[in-house]
């Protein structure tokens, strides 16, 4: 067996209440999961279950999760926007083959709460040349995520709400039964284009309300009482 010839980087891990920590393998993403958020973006919203298509998905790196109360304002950008959102935390490998809905949520270790920050600027400028717009979501401390609590202790998503404040002003809040997709159904369509794995994390997609973020800014995201991500932004690197 060959020796590396470059130290390997750790394993991101997040905190789980009550003891450990969750190693991160892949962060999957979903977009427009809101109807509110996709109208606000400009895109048609489903009027039925039957409307909905199939689900958007993009990726960040796993090395993007911080979680410190702090990140840098990131480079390359003037206009860095929050998108609060929950974090389902898979907890194991998913059977070979397409997951059945009804499957699906025995996957699920437990639940955070989590920041998809987003470079807007780069991904207007992306989607105006019909250009992916991958460096808008996937760069350095862009998913600062809250410690994981197993799914048992939040018990059922849909009563639950998801908001955010922004220097003590409350700017996103919705309940998790406004979901486009549900976590099982997000699961299911996951596993028909990758082989889901225990430590992988999907950010379920963000209510309306999206908007610019500033050095010196300080966020609140809450699940209700049951999970708080506080998150300071600190000035750009030189």
């Amino acid at each position: 067996m060959h020796p590396d010839v470059v130290p390997a980087a750790p394993v991101p891990r997040i905190p789980v209440r009550g003891g450990g920590t969750f190693p991160v393998r892949r962060i999957y993403c979903v977009g427009r999961n809101f109807a509110d958020h996709a109208r606000e973006m400009g895109a048609t919203a489903p009027a039925s279950k039957a409307e909905r298509g199939t689900p958007v998905f993009f990726h960040k790196p796993a090395d993007a999760i911080v979680t410190c109360d702090a990140v840098d304002y990131p480079l390359a950008t003037h206009d860095l926007h929050h998108e609060v959102e929950l974090v389902v935390a898979i907890g194991l490998d998913a059977p070979a083959g397409e997951l059945p809905v009804d499957a699906a949520q025995a996957l699920v270790f437990g639940y955070g709460v989590g920041l998809d920050l987003t470079r807007r600027d780069l991904q207007a400028a992306a989607k105006a040349k019909g250009l992916p717009w991958d460096t808008a979501k996937g760069f350095d401390q862009s998913a600062p995520v809250s410690e994981l609590v197993p799914a048992a202790d939040v018990g059922a998503l849909p009563s639950r709400v998801l908001s955010l404040e922004v220097n003590g002003e409350r700017r996103q809040q919705s309940g998790l039964d406004q979901l486009i997709w549900d976590v099982p159904e997000i699961l299911h369509e996951l596993s028909k284009l990758y082989a889901l794995r225990a430590g992988d994390l999907v950010f379920m997609g963000t209510p309306a309300g999206v908007a610019a973020l500033q050095p010196g800014d300080a966020c609140v995201a809450r699940l209700d009482d049951v999970l708080e991500l506080r998150c300071h932004v600190r000035a750009a690197r030189a």
